[in-house]
C-alpha cells in the first residue's frame, strides 16, 4: 500500500515519544540524553548547545557502528532526543533510530520552533569561511 507523506509522520508520531521542549531541557541540565538535531546545516545557525548535528539524509549512516560514517557516542542503549524546526523530520528520524536498534528515542514535540516559542537558550554557528 502507497502512503502520502503525511500518513507516514502520523504512524511515526503514533509509534514514538513525544516530549515538550521544557522537558527536554530538564533532560539536558541532568546530562542524560544525547541530543541530535536533524535539520539541514543551513537551519544550523541557532541551534540547541549541545546538540549533535546530523542532517536527516545522512542519520543511518552516523547511526550505524558498522558505518564509516558513525559517529562515536551514539550508542543503542543511551537515551536520544531528536528535534527537527516542527517535529515531523524528527519524528521519521526517531522511528528510524528504532527500527535500527536505539532502545530509547524521543521526538521533541513541536521542534526547535517550540523550544524558541517556550523561551529556552539557543546557541549560534558561524560559519568557518
Amino acid at each position: 500500500m502507497v502512503k502520502s507523506v503525511v500518513e507516514m509522520i502520523g504512524e511515526a508520531r503514533a509509534q514514538i515519544e513525544l516530549v515538550p521542549p521544557e522537558a527536554v531541557s530538564k533532560e539536558l541540565a541532568a546530562g542524560g540524553p544525547i541530543l541530535i538535531d536533524v535539520r539541514e546545516p543551513v537551519e544550523w545557525e541557532r541551534h540547541v548547545e549541545g546538540a549533535l548535528q546530523v542532517p536527516r539524509g545522512l542519520l543511518e549512516f552516523v547511526a550505524d557502528p558498522a558505518s564509516p560514517r558513525y559517529a562515536a557516542g551514539l550508542e543503542p542503549n543511551r537515551r536520544v532526543i531528536v528535534y527537527c524546526a516542527s517535529g515531523a523530520r524528527a519524528a521519521l528520524a526517531a522511528l528510524t533510530l528504532e527500527n535500527m536498534g536505539y532502545e530509547n528515542v524521543a521526538n521533541m514535540d513541536g521542534g526547535f520552533k517550540a523550544w524558541v516559542a517556550a523561551g529556552l537558550p539557543t546557541a549560534e554557528h558561524h560559519a568557518d569561511i
